[in-house]
């Protein structure tokens, strides 16, 4: 995407995206709007390895969310199909099985948030750099 955008003013598609393109490493992204925010943020499904927010256990008893169809995907990611005693999903603070991450998007509970956060704007007109402890003639450099 920097090679894309132009990694310097000389190889550039259009003036000050070069500033743009230097900013786009790591978690960062490309969002094109003409819609101005400052932060978004939507609640999601956790992910293997996130840490669990809070402890889901599941009472001991028949699970009636569940079809008889869905016996072998439940059996699979090592859930016990008759809970015979309380079956913990996940405790609280600890980090988060591919397993767990299947049977809490089963039981509809989200644990992660997902959240973008403006670092710069551009326009044909003028560039502004958002991101906190960084200015423009760190852009610049590196």
């Amino acid at each position: 995407m920097q090679v894309a955008l132009g990694r310097s003013v000389a190889d550039e598609i259009r003036p000050g995206l070069y500033k743009v393109s230097k900013l786009l490493r790591g978690d960062s992204g490309l969002f094109l709007t003409n819609i101005l925010f400052n932060k978004y943020e939507e609640y999601d499904f956790a992910r293997t390895g996130s840490t669990a927010t809070e402890k889901v256990e599941l009472s001991s008893g028949p699970l009636e969310q569940f079809t008889h169809e869905m016996e072998p995907l439940l059996r699979k990611q090592g859930m016990p199909v008759r809970l015979n005693k309380d079956f913990v999903v996940c405790e609280e603070g600890k980090p988060i099985s591919p397993e767990s991450a299947r049977i809490l998007r089963l039981l509809g509970i989200k644990m992660a948030t997902f959240k973008l956060h403006l670092i710069c704007r551009w326009s044909p007109e003028d560039f502004e750099l958002y991101r906190e402890g960084l200015d423009e003639s760190d852009v610049e450099s590196a």
